[in-house]
């Protein structure tokens, strides 16, 4: 459709979806080096204080591009002042990601100045852009706006403290930033939005998360390449190398080969695509990216010592990681299908039978006992639905 000459909005086509477009596509880049940080982060500072640490720095990145994704569904990024607002916010973005290994360092305020320069810059933006013939919009734009900049003044403050206050603090601006959509950005004077101000475009939103899925398997395969390849291959490591690959590809098919397009189709035909878009893409996806993050960690500690001692660190992140995103992933599927999947559940039952347990066993074979408790859950949903394809 031609561009409208008044708006940067969308033009919509009631009978398709918006196609995702190059500058997104090329915006993500930011966010494949931002994973590869915070995995790496996660892998070196891997004790409870490291982890909460790293905790909180996923849950700003998260945060900054599903919040990007939405404004995308709402802007027209073939428009030229919507494209140069994206490259500046890549430019943040490349500041925030390579200040995540020393955040809680020496480039706390870098992180914080970044990641407020993207949530606030980008939402007083969208506002401007919004048309006063859509006063609901631009009122929900002014909500939003608010409850950042609310938010900014704690990861500012923290930027300039200590580490320890820097965590109190960091963690109460990541409270108010993901309470928000929760409480539909309610501000004295002027309420709450009404979930008919966040009707999105709902094919646009789930191929966006789908490819954020794509980018964390991404960073997993990478890992487990650049580790293999700087391993002396002895037949544990490689065993352990086809362990780490086939969990990846798992986790691939238990997303992508049924949920992911069930949830383009039931968000596109809902009447509630801005409810759903909340709950199942902007809350839902959060583990499950969370746990290929982890996955990814356990791959590479796999990879380092196949045939060592399984500690803490290796249950953790070996176990831990299956475990997380099949916990997202059920979730995402319930709110989808209206009903919890039986592999799903007995896949978490088992891995969390493994916990207890796992010291009885090598990394190698614990993960390879966890990829196989991934490809029962894969195979056994798609047995189920009778979707095999062959």
């Amino acid at each position: 459709m031609p561009h409208s000459r008044q708006t940067l909005l969308r033009e919509r086509d009631p009978h398709g979806h918006l196609r995702v477009t190059y500058v997104e596509l090329f915006f993500d880049l930011v966010f494949v080096f931002a994973i590869t940080q915070i995995s790496h982060t996660l892998l070196a500072h891997f004790t409870p204080i490291g982890v909460l640490q790293t905790a909180i720095l996923f849950l700003a990145v998260w945060w900054v591009w599903i919040y990007t994704t939405w404004i995308t569904n709402w802007l027209d990024p073939e428009r030229t002042p919507v494209r140069l607002m994206l490259f500046g916010l890549m430019i943040a973005g490349l500041l925030l990601s390579t200040s995540i290994p020393k955040a809680f360092e020496s480039r706390g305020l870098a992180f914080a100045l970044a990641f407020v320069v993207m949530q606030v810059g980008r939402s007083v933006f969208t506002y401007l852009s919004i048309p006063k013939s859509q006063p609901a919009w631009r009122m929900n734009l002014l909500r939003i706006t608010i409850w950042l900049s609310c938010s900014g003044v704690f990861w500012i403050a923290g930027g300039f403290a200590d580490s320890a206050a820097r965590l109190v603090l960091w963690a109460i601006a990541v409270a108010i930033e993901y309470a928000g959509p929760a409480m539909r950005f309610r501000c004295p004077g002027i309420g709450a939005s009404s979930l008919q101000d966040w009707d999105v475009e709902g094919g646009h939103l789930a191929e966006r998360c789908a490819g954020f899925i794509i980018i964390a398997l991404g960073e997993s395969i990478v890992v487990t390449g650049a580790t293999f390849a700087e391993s002396e291959w002895t037949a544990a490591v490689m065993i352990a190398f086809a362990v780490a690959l086939i969990g990846s590809i798992a986790m691939w098919w238990i997303y992508f080969h049924l949920g992911a397009e069930a949830g383009s189709d039931r968000i596109s035909e809902s009447e509630e695509s801005g409810r759903l878009a909340r709950i199942a893409y902007t809350y839902m996806h959060l583990p499950i990216v969370a746990g290929i993050v982890v996955s990814a960690v356990g791959d590479e500690v796999l990879l380092a010592h196949p045939d060592g001692h399984t500690d803490m660190r290796a249950v953790l992140s070996i176990i831990g990681g299956p475990l997380v995103f099949l916990i997202g992933t059920i979730l995402f599927k319930r709110v989808i299908r209206g009903l919890f999947q039986l592999s799903h559940l007995v896949g978490i039952g088992l891995l969390i039978v493994l916990i207890p347990l796992a010291h009885f066993f090598s990394p190698l074979e614990l993960a390879a006992l966890t990829t196989l408790v991934l490809l029962i859950v894969a195979a056994w949903e798609a047995i189920s639905l009778g979707a095999i394809g062959f």
